[in-house]
């Protein structure tokens, strides 16, 4: 049988490998506390034991062996914490409150430390072992004096500290890996939402998203980002579903009024009462239509694919806008429409050459197409106070009522107004695809108002963001 999920998730893992580390410093910290605890409680007790040697070989100069074994009994007597023995030079007992010489008197060094064990009376009458520790020196006259110190309290000191801080290390390891489980689950139940809706996007459910619960932390951001991916995604498979269906509908006309003309021209010039070449003129022109309408499309949907436009350089807009002016200004006058354009000089825009001059050439056959002849067009290019650069159309036709002015930046979509004029619905559309391609945006405003016949008007700005 396999481990369970949480266990092998990369968070239990990566807590595993934390808490091995920690054990491991712990582990060498604690070494490093006991052994330089043990080593100080040698070192006192090895210094008040050199210090009592030092006293007693003091009374050995003054008064020989006997004086130092008064000194060992009156010292035993008021509580001193030393164990004592004195030794003839032939080894025999002087007094001594341990029975022998924990060191071998064989050892001809002079002085010689050693490490033992005391018994001690317990008031049950039982014995208690406990450590010590001691010097053995002998003496000018060859007698061996024993000096020792229990040490059993202290150690026992130190081994609860010892304990103490195990104890505290396996809880600490326990809690980390209970921490640790606790975390994995919740990494590996956000993870699971994650995958869940990933799965269910799969599985054909475009509207899956993530359940958000307001944490704020990276799961939080990761869904968000994810459900701000899905919502692109389910808008852009909309609008490529809404748009085929649209060509189909709008293509199905030209394209049956395309087949009925070609149908009867060609009857007609069987039976000699037409002319060939104005069918096939007619049959062109009804073509051409239909390639505008799919040129359009497939720049619409090149933009929005790409997410921004490609090769966007830094340059005057005014420069492009003067060029656009001078290519629209004849025809203005041939449609009895007055043209009029205020180009402000010392602007930068960084921009897509020639979708921008496309969009511009859009915003103006609109306005020519939809103004009345005597009418005017307006072509503005200026910097506004927020630093963005705006170009705007302005003329003086019928205009968008407020209520429609977010449908017609759609595909295909076309006011009552405008069914019997030539077109399919994508000039609008287009130069929105193009400002926000560009992080800009599209606004429709109406125009300068109504005058007589004519007005309210439209005004169209397309609005790019600052440079630098």
């Amino acid at each position: 049988m396999g481990l369970p999920a949480t266990f092998r998730t990369n968070t239990f893992r990566l807590t595993l490998l934390i808490l091995a580390l920690f054990a491991t410093a712990g582990a060498a910290f604690l070494g490093y506390v006991y052994f330089m605890t043990a080593g100080e409680i040698s070192r006192l007790a090895d210094m008040s034991i050199t210090k009592e040697v030092a006293t007693l070989d003091a009374i050995y100069q003054k008064g020989g062996a006997e004086a130092v074994r008064g000194a060992m009994i009156e010292r035993t007597s008021i509580d001193q914490p030393f164990l004592y023995l004195l030794l003839d030079p032939s080894g025999r007992r002087i007094w001594g409150t341990i029975p022998d010489v924990p060191v071998g008197q064989s050892d001809e060094r002079n002085i010689v430390w050693t490490h033992f064990k005391v018994a001690e009376a317990r008031p049950d009458g039982s014995h208690e072992t406990r450590p010590a520790r001691g010097e053995r020196q002998r003496l000018a006259g060859g007698e061996i004096m024993f000096v020792g110190a229990d040490i059993g309290d202290t150690a026992a000191y130190v081994n609860k500290i010892v304990r103490a801080i195990w104890g505290g290390g396996v809880l600490v390891v326990l809690l980390g890996l209970g921490g640790g489980i606790l975390i994995s689950r919740n990494v590996s139940r956000s993870i699971g939402g994650l995958n869940a809706v990933i799965g269910a996007v799969k599985g054909g459910d475009m509207r899956a998203r993530v359940a958000l619960t307001g944490a704020g932390d990276e799961f939080e951001e990761l869904g968000s980002g994810l459900n701000d991916m899905l919502d692109r995604l389910e808008h852009s498979i909309g609008s490529l579903r809404h748009a085929g269906d649209a060509i189909a509908h709008d293509l199905r006309s030209p394209l049956t009024r395309l087949r009925t003309r070609l149908e009867v021209a060609m009857l007609e010039v069987e039976a000699g009462k037409s002319d060939p070449q104005a069918a096939l003129v007619q049959a062109l022109e009804d073509a051409d239509g239909v390639l505008r309408t799919f040129t359009a499309v497939l720049s619409i949907s090149r933009l929005q694919a790409a997410g921004s436009a490609p090769d966007q350089v830094a340059f005057d807009p005014g420069q492009l806008a003067a060029d656009v002016a001078e290519l629209y200004e004849p025809v203005c006058e041939d449609q009895g429409l007055e043209f009029s354009s205020e180009i402000a000089g010392g602007l930068g825009v960084k921009a897509n050459r020639e979708f921008l001059s496309q969009a511009l050439a859009n915003l103006l056959d609109n306005a020519i197409k939809y103004t009345p002849a005597g009418g005017a067009v307006m072509l503005r290019v200026r910097k506004r106070s927020s630093g963005e650069v705006e170009f705007s159309v302005t003329d003086t036709g019928p205009g968008v009522p407020e209520d429609q002015r977010e449908r017609v930046v759609q595909r295909f979509v076309r006011l009552e107004n405008s069914r019997n004029r030539p077109g399919a619905g994508l000039g609008l559309p287009l130069v929105a695809a193009v400002a926000e391609a560009h992080g800009g945006r599209l606004e429709l405003d109406e125009g300068p108002g109504k005058v007589g016949a004519m007005g309210p008007g439209l005004r169209v700005a397309l609005v790019l963001p600052r440079v630098g």
